[in-house]
């Protein structure tokens, strides 16, 4: 009972600092649909498109340092400071090399990208400016989630939010100022949303170097005797079943946005509104899910024998309350988003309205499987987690969203139904293989 209750407090020490991380993260698009909302219905539809192409390419890089934060977890559990290098430059490289095929694709095919999105010329022209700006903060985030990805490994995860904790307060002046103008300044609308998100990244980027570079107890001289090119390779190949679930779902996530797109565009609008804080919302939850990870991966690192299926089970059961709480809160936020949002359309209040009992209850059905995926990846078998998401979201709930949207033109409330209903799908698996695994390691 104590080594149990020892355990949570370690998990809780990473997971608070992860959750706030994740916060701040959603909190740049939070302030920047806020600051936007007041100059109507198309700049948001424009920030929301191009928030969903950039969001793609970030969950890529978030899902490359998911799988170097696991492999820091086991350097550290080993007390190898070569293989905490390796990790990091490796890590770096392959986040780097991501960012700049997407600005390469952007540069070459952006408008063709946002034309497919949407056929109305007024927001593609707009989205594809928004668009030339916040397409740079993916460079920089690609080195900032290397840095995360590596204090998170390590334990050292108020550095991070220390990073945020900066970066906020200036994000928040910079897109004021930028979007709305002040004194002879009459300001730049939308584009200024752009320049003071990409500001404060850089900023944060700024803050994360000098944060490791002074650590004295930071060592990231890469090891001479190992080849880095033949040390890339099986540092791929252990962060690619680990990243591959991750993008997965950033893929799916990006094509239900584009799915959504298809809808009118009051509901479009309701939804763009509302996902910042569903993604901030669900960010608690995902935190105590990757912080029972990096305890399992330490844990299997040292070849230290956990009391696993305990401590998966008290993790689990946190992690459910955790969300009960979040699902609270959202029903708070609906009963106030007209006074967040007091400009939007009537016809935009009706259909955040008519979805708000599909986005309370998702953190409640969601939480089960962020935890017993985290868990499951902890142990190897990332490819059985990766199986489990590509049936349930591309073989069902993503065909079903697509059929209900562009073939029986549903409404709103049947097409964002599909996201919880992809939740649901996988509750069964996800309970089944983490009971089986967590008795027999």
């Amino acid at each position: 009972m104590v080594k149990s209750i020892s355990n949570m407090r370690r998990n809780w020490a990473i997971a608070w600092p992860l959750a706030f991380n994740a916060l701040l993260v959603q909190s740049m698009l939070l302030i920047d649909t806020y600051l936007v909302a007041p100059l109507g219905e198309l700049p948001v539809a424009a920030m929301g498109i191009a928030a969903t192409i950039v969001a793609f390419v970030l969950g890529i890089e978030i899902a490359i340092g998911n799988g170097i934060q696991l492999l820091v977890g086991r350097a550290v559990g080993a007390n190898s400071r070569d293989d905490l290098a390796v990790a990091y430059w490796c890590g770096l490289f392959i986040n780097v090399l991501t960012a700049l095929i997407f600005l390469a694709v952007l540069h070459f095919f952006g408008n063709e990208i946002v034309s497919v999105i949407t056929q109305d010329a007024k927001l593609a022209r707009l989205t594809a400016t928004y668009l030339s700006i916040t397409q740079y903060i993916v460079l920089l985030t690609a080195y900032t989630q290397v840095c995360t990805a590596y204090c998170n490994g390590t334990g050292k995860t108020q550095v991070p939010l220390k990073g945020f904790m900066v970066e906020l307060p200036v994000n928040v002046l910079l897109s004021y100022l930028l979007i709305h103008g002040v004194g002879d300044f009459h300001g730049l609308g939308l584009m200024g949303a752009a320049w003071g998100s990409l500001l404060a990244v850089l900023l944060r980027a700024l803050f994360l170097y000098l944060a490791l570079k002074k650590d004295p107890s930071v060592d990231l001289t890469y090891p001479r005797y190992r080849d880095f090119w033949a040390q890339l390779r099986p540092q791929y190949a252990q962060i690619y079943p680990i990243a591959a679930n991750f993008f997965i779902l950033s893929i799916g996530a990006t094509v239900y946005q584009l799915l959504f797109a298809q809808l009118d565009l009051f509901s479009f609008v309701a939804i763009t509104l509302i996902f910042p804080w569903l993604r901030a919302a669900t960010q608690f939850p995902n935190a105590w899910a990757q912080a029972s990870a990096i305890s399992i991966s330490q844990a299997l690192g040292q070849k230290k024998a956990l009391e696993l299926t305990q401590f998966a089970d008290h993790c689990t059961r946190v992690g459910m309350l955790i969300s009960l709480l979040i699902a609270g809160l959202l029903a708070l936020l609906s009963q106030y988003v007209l006074f967040i949002y007091p400009d939007i359309e009537p016809e935009t209040q009706r259909a955040l309205m008519i979805i708000a009992p599909l986005y309370i209850a998702l953190p409640i059905i969601r939480a089960y499987n962020t935890i017993g995926g985290n868990i499951l990846r902890a142990l190897g078998y990332s490819n059985l987690v990766l199986k489990i998401h590509f049936v349930t979201q591309w073989l069902i709930a993503l065909p079903i969203c697509a059929l209900l949207i562009l073939y029986f033109d549903a409404s709103i409330f049947w097409a964002f139904a599909m996201i919880p209903f992809e939740e649901l799908l996988k509750t069964l698996p996800f309970y089944r293989f983490k009971q089986r695994y967590t008795v027999t390691t």
